[in-house]
């Protein structure tokens, strides 16, 4: 095995020139070579498919050079901003410039490929190498080394802002990024599919790629994709959506506002590969056309991609800077399934990955385990076993089968729907198959429990071997908020659920003998919250005696519903007032309230509690949050 071509030392390790790639992937991420990393696995892919393909990782943005290390590709450059989208990895949800970055050489966020070939600051010392909608700006790049080479662009970021969209950075609504980044096709969703059938089609018998000639390379009607015309498209009667044009949903008026939910609940109403139809949206004289997702991975293809040659490491260019940190948190996990029919409104998922579940075969999950159990530094612990969602193995429900979900409802908010079939026996399979193999000392859960989907399962058993023999002293669950209404806007269940999963996963930790503990994360500033639910929620905390040390404040990434909810003030259930916390005051209250207990907070907690009429709880008494 070898790593992918990122440098061009690494061209001529494998007798390559500049120029002999079929194919470069530009990411803001650092190269890690494991199927958690999206650049890795489609590089892989393509690999496996017989392209010739490279990576550049995190080319410094303000020096062409770098787009050029590698040389001209024959058939694309193909552009992602990374695993996040680049302004929620560059800033904090107060619009603060973050200091770190998980997925760049040893966390530094102003390192970045140099053209000269080097890891080091960029031309323009960029306090963040990766630059702000980093699609935009690499695509821009791209065209500008080499003129008429096709750019496809996809990822989180393009996926989310694949249509027109709230931007919370800029605070308005941005039009398709297929637009501002003139790219020549965009990949929505999980890409591999996609991704294989344009390379298909770029490479097609009798198509001269030189100059990026585009002729004879249709890249229209391709399931996961979007592309741009300058006239409205002939489409089938029946097979689209006509989305309200980007100039009726840009403003911030009320009437734009209402068009902007419209077009939110078609974008979600449409997710689904089985029930969606084309969306098209114009902007100006042009057209976006955004197909239907592509159809989720069978079993035996999302074992294919897994099971790819992945070095299972960083690429030795990152050994100066000890490495990159996002990996560490991924090398001896397993990733068992994608996709998540919970449905949260604040969530991405519902519209990268899909509502339905594709998971991996029991055997290819003990193959990966057996590989990871022989690595040099493994200490005999796998440290997770799941996905987005670590207990979902198969789609919602019979009536659904791989269709993901139905369009118009939630499969467990506000109740489990009477549809749902629970089952965690397979899963419960997977792990005692797992953990009796030679050289496994643990297999462990950290986080991704679906807690109401648990306790709708009428069979403990699960739940039982879940806290006896998978919980490493703490397990990380995600309630969100306390307050019902809240809840009910986060497309998640009524508080008593939690209550109910907490107070049995005491119960069996006591009957098990052990002492492990809940680590549940909340969300501040939700639209709905004020600060009577801020407060009602830091009342919970003192009276469960859980001091969170993080706390999460909402932050309005493109595309959620939960975003349409911040941007419009409406729900869009009901087309009712939604309160939205916008100040940042009163967002900052809200998370001190989440934190009451630690010392910096104190003047934040009584100037919200005196705000909201509760001077009952300054004090010294037993039910005051502060003094």
């Amino acid at each position: 095995m070898a790593f992918i071509p990122a440098l061009p030392s690494d061209l001529a390790a494998l007798g390559l020139e500049p120029g002999d790639l079929d194919a470069i992937f530009v990411s803001g991420d650092s190269y890690v070579d494991h199927a958690s990393f999206g650049i890795a696995l489609l590089a892989r892919l393509l690999e496996a498919e017989g392209y010739r393909v490279g990576i550049l990782a995190r080319p410094d943005p303000d020096d062409v050079a770098a787009f050029r290390l590698l040389g001209r590709p024959r058939l694309a450059f193909l552009v992602s901003a990374g695993a996040l989208d680049s302004m929620v990895s560059s800033y904090t949800a107060n619009r603060k410039p973050r200091s770190e970055d998980d997925y760049a050489p040893g966390g530094l966020a102003g390192s970045c490929l140099r053209g000269d070939g080097t890891i080091g600051a960029g031309a323009a010392g960029r306090a963040q190498a990766r630059p702000d909608r980093a699609v935009i700006a690499y695509a821009a790049k791209c065209r500008e080394a080499y003129k008429g080479v096709p750019v496809v662009i996809g990822g989180v970021e393009a996926s989310l802002r694949s249509l027109a969209h709230y931007d919370y950075w800029s605070d308005k609504v941005r039009r398709s990024i297929l637009l501002d980044s003139k790219a020549d096709i965009l990949v929505h969703g999980m890409g591999e599919l996609a991704l294989c059938e344009i390379m298909r089609r770029l490479a097609a018998p009798g198509r001269d790629p030189r100059g990026g000639d585009l002729r004879g390379a249709d890249l229209r009607g391709i399931p996961g994709t979007a592309w741009r015309s300058s006239k409205r498209p002939d489409l089938a009667p029946g097979s689209f959506v006509d989305l309200p044009a980007y100039e009726e949903v840009s403003g911030s008026d009320p009437a734009a506002k209402a068009a902007f939910l419209e077009a939110t609940q078609a974008r979600y109403a449409n997710a689904d590969p089985h029930y969606a139809k084309a969306l098209v949206e114009r902007s100006d004289a042009r057209y976006v056309i955004q197909e239907p997702p592509s159809r989720p991975l069978s079993r035996d293809e999302l074992d294919r991609v897994h099971e790819l040659p992945y070095e299972r490491a960083w690429h030795p260019m990152y050994a100066p800077f000890g490495g990159v940190p996002a990996f560490s948190e991924v090398k001896f996990s397993l990733a068992s399934s994608r996709g998540c029919f919970g449905g949260c409104s604040f969530c991405s998922i519902t519209l990268h990955q899909g509502k339905a579940i594709a998971s991996r075969s029991r055997e290819s999950l003990l193959r990966e385990a057996a590989i990871l159990s022989r690595l040099p530094d493994f200490k005999g612990y796998i440290h997770d076993l799941g996905g987005p969602t670590a207990d979902f193995r198969a789609s919602a429900c019979a009536k659904t089968d791989l269709r993901g979900a139905c369009p118009d409802k939630l499969c467990l908010s506000p109740e489990p729907c009477p549809m749902l079939e629970v089952d965690h026996l397979e899963y419960l399979g997977i792990l005692r198959a797992i953990r009796v193999l030679p050289g496994i000392k643990k297999v462990f859960i950290r986080s991704g429990i679906r807690f109401d989907y648990l306790m709708a399962d009428g069979d403990e058993s699960f739940f039982k071997e879940l806290v006896e023999r998978h919980v490493s002293g703490q397990l990380k669950v995600a309630p969100e908020h306390v307050s019902d209404a809240v809840l009910r806007l986060m497309g998640k269940p009524g508080n008593a659920v939690y209550a109910a999963f907490s107070k049995r996963y005491a119960e069996l930790n006591m009957e098990a003998g052990l002492r492990q503990y809940l680590v549940p994360y909340f969300i501040s500033g939700h639209p709905g919250a004020g600060l009577a639910e801020a407060i009602e929620l830091a009342e919970y905390l003192r009276e469960t005696g859980f001091a969170p040390d993080q706390a999460q404040d909402f932050y309005p990434t493109p595309g959620t519903l939960s975003t349409a909810m911040y941007w419009t003030g409406m729900d869009p259930a009901t087309g009712e007032a939604v309160y939205v916390a916008r100040g940042e005051r009163e967002r900052a209250m809200q998370k001190a309230l989440l934190q009451y207990k630690k010392p910096e907070n104190r003047e934040l907690v009584r100037e919200a509690l005196n705000l909201a009429g509760r001077s009952d709880l300054i004090g010294n008494g037993p039910m005051c949050l502060v003094r």
